[in-house]
């Protein structure tokens, strides 16, 4: 018997009690956009969640293929009519039993779907704002470069930046870098020289910023660097930009007292948009 919500039930009514993503954040998860059936970017997600899983040392099912991931994905999206813009979430967690020692390595999973207005990547011309976050700091590890349920820093952030009617924070490691902002990747232009920060800064090891970074390099005269970004370098910079796959490029307008251009943002938009229309 448990006490759920004040009232005394069985334990079986709530599939919660025993769940480890639920208890300890024993899980791992990849948000993909589908278009027009497709999921974009499928080998870099399916290559990632399996590096995630081996990272925190669960068991790979036999059958956990990338072919049938993406049959799974497509065949829930497709029964909801969905899968023209869709957003999915697979989520991979540890089953049930033992308290922080697993009693087994073995996996569940779970697909949820929402759909999307769009199916292309727009910018909305509108004002955004950012500023950093402070209260914690992200540590320079390889948890941090993976997908993990467990998002408290993000939540507490996103709270803040409510509060203060910011769009976004910038997040600092431990070392008082700026390495990405709540929800995607970070990237400075300063003169001709694109830069995100390395993954051991302790970002997110981001699939549109693997696209970005590819992008960005075949335009003709602008360097693309992985280097660490300090709060300084942004009161330098001429364009902050964030980067997610379901967003795809979010331009940043304003840092505090600094307003910056968006030219370089829509150049790679245009790109994005061109590579998979083309795919």
């Amino acid at each position: 018997m448990i006490n759920f919500n004040g009232l005394i039930v069985s334990s079986d009514t709530n599939l919660l009690t025993h769940n480890r993503s639920f208890l300890y954040g024993d899980a791992v998860f990849e948000t993909v956009k589908i278009v027009n059936s497709k999921i974009l970017f499928l080998e870099d997600h399916y290559f990632r969640l399996m590096s995630s899983m081996r990272i925190v040392r669960m068991e790979i099912p036999m059958n956990f293929t990338m072919e049938f991931l993406e049959e799974q994905i497509l065949t829930l999206a497709k029964g909801r009519k969905i899968q023209n813009s869709a957003r999915a979430r697979i989520t991979v967690y540890r089953n049930d039993g033992g308290y922080y020692l697993p009693q087994n390595n073995s996996v569940s999973y779970l697909i949820t779907l929402d759909s999307l207005e769009s199916a292309s990547y727009t910018i909305v011309q509108k004002e955004y704002v950012v500023d950093l976050y402070t209260d914690f700091y992200v540590a320079k590890q390889l948890l941090s470069s993976i997908k993990t349920t467990n998002k408290l820093l993000n939540i507490t952030a996103s709270i803040y930046a409510s509060e203060n009617d910011l769009d976004n924070c910038l997040l600092l490691n431990d070392s008082k870098n700026v390495i990405e902002a709540l929800q995607g990747n970070l990237f400075m232009l300063k003169g001709n020289t694109l830069v995100t920060p390395p993954v051991s800064e302790g970002c997110l090891n981001g699939v549109m910023r693997k696209q970005i970074i590819r992008l960005a390099r075949t335009i003709e005269n602008i360097e693309v660097v992985e280097e660490v970004i300090s709060p300084f370098d942004l009161q330098k910079a001429d364009e902050l930009f964030i980067t997610n796959v379901i967003k795809g490029i979010q331009p940043i307008t304003k840092y505090r007292k600094k307003e910056f251009t968006i030219d370089l943002s829509k150049q790679l938009l245009q790109k994005l948009n061109d590579t998979i229309n083309n795919d």
